[in-house]
């Protein structure tokens, strides 16, 4: 049983590399740190993309997103960081990331990426 967050992102190959196709993943547990006063965000995360020649490994994102909670992010840096290393782990064909993120201190805050 893993216990320790990781930043490595694992793959497979698409079983349908011939297709186009969209896998959903929601993640409704991210937590990062505010880079100004230490308190917890937290947010879901919507990623879909188009897979190329690989898909992502689902534990291996779960311990990546994980590697995020003791750290401070602005939330459009951590948002905009998750997209790029899935990006270039995945190469996708096209992938959209939106984190909405809690509401703290009256403000609600969702940031969507995407590539390409």
């Amino acid at each position: 049983m893993t216990s320790r967050p990781a930043r490595t992102l694992e793959t497979f190959p698409n079983p349908n590399p011939g297709r186009d196709y969209e896998i959903r993943l929601e993640a409704p547990e991210f937590t990062c740190l505010c880079p100004k006063t230490g308190q917890p965000d937290f947010a879901t995360l919507r990623l879909a993309y188009v897979p190329d020649r690989l898909c992502v490994e689902l534990k291996s994102l779960k311990l990546y997103l994980w590697s995020f909670r003791d750290e401070g992010h602005f939330h459009e840096a951590v948002t905009n960081r998750v997209l790029d290393d899935l990006v270039a782990a995945l190469a996708p064909r096209r992938m959209t990331l939106v984190a909405e993120f809690y509401v703290r201190g009256g403000i609600r805050t969702v940031v969507e990426a995407s590539h390409p």
